[in-house]
């Protein structure tokens, strides 16, 4: 039986009451961080960390790379509260479950998110180790966060998603990659429900319908993020290409050693990031 949204309001309210008791500061943007990127949480200043285990109505993360704590503190100064690790729907997560902590950082007071994953790259001019920022999406999961009865205290029925990553916020992060000598791609992400990894034919038909990336998990959040109001930049590690487009077999170590190698380009870039934003 679906949640009603009384409940679910009430859900939302207690975990706010939780987290405020044990936090000074009211976050103004939220950064989830994926496979291999936590380290980014690390580097905040004034941090408090709260296990997914020990907050109200949490799923726990149970997916290697992803610590499972919310941090809150300050970046450059400003209040920021990250996801270290997130919630996917294979994990058997409801799409209401995946996205429940969105909807934290929403009655928190978070106007912005900044969401990241580890990416298998569809498109053959990008090479493990590249920084993309997502253009747009294709929603192969076969399931929305927003299906059921609409909780209108969150946001509307029917949200527009031709612009589900803001573009102005875009523009600014392609000046900043510069100004601080990273070039990242843009691209269009593909999400699929996994765990199992695509097929070559599944590739094949994700680069004929114009997808550039792919992996499980993102799009649910994103999706809840345009529906509550809030602003989104989407930035993907491309830590693998995908199966058929070079020669070998694919894995998760692979996906967490890119992941690894790359994260201080990637912390750097998120640091200057928050202080524009």
């Amino acid at each position: 039986m679906a949640i009603t949204e009384k409940d679910y309001a009430a859900k939302l309210a207690e975990v706010r009451h939780f987290l405020m008791e044990k936090v000074n500061n009211q976050p103004e943007m939220g950064i989830v961080l994926g496979s291999g990127l936590g380290g980014f949480a690390e580097v905040m200043e004034e941090a408090v960390s709260i296990p997914y285990r020990d907050i109200p109505h949490f799923p726990v993360s149970t997916v290697e790379g992803h610590k499972g704590e919310l941090v809150f503190g300050k970046v450059n100064g400003k209040p920021v509260v990250a996801m270290q690790g997130r919630f996917h729907y294979y994990e058997g997560y409801s799409m209401q479950e995946v996205t429940f902590p969105i909807r934290v950082m929403q009655v928190l007071g978070v106007t912005g998110l900044i969401v990241t994953n580890a990416s298998g790259g569809i498109n053959s001019s990008y090479r493990p180790g590249d920084l993309v920022l997502i253009k747009d999406h294709l929603n192969f999961m076969g399931e929305n966060p927003l299906r059921g009865a609409n909780h209108s205290n969150l946001g509307p029925r029917f949200p527009d998603l031709s612009e589900g990553y803001d573009l102005e916020w875009r523009q600014k992060a392609l000046t900043v990659a510069r100004e601080i000598g990273i070039h990242p791609q843009e691209g269009v992400y593909a999400a699929m429900s996994g765990p199992s990894y695509e097929t070559p034919a599944e590739i094949r038909y994700l680069r004929t319908v114009g997808a550039d990336l792919v992996g499980m998990s993102t799009v649910p959040e994103v999706i809840a993020t345009n529906h509550g109001g809030m602003r989104v930049l989407g930035i993907l590690c491309v830590t693998n290409m995908a199966v058929g487009i070079l020669p070998q077999r694919l894995s998760h170590a692979e996906v967490m050693e890119t992941a690894e190698r790359i994260e201080k380009q990637f912390i750097r870039f998120v640091q200057a990031l928050v202080r524009i934003l």
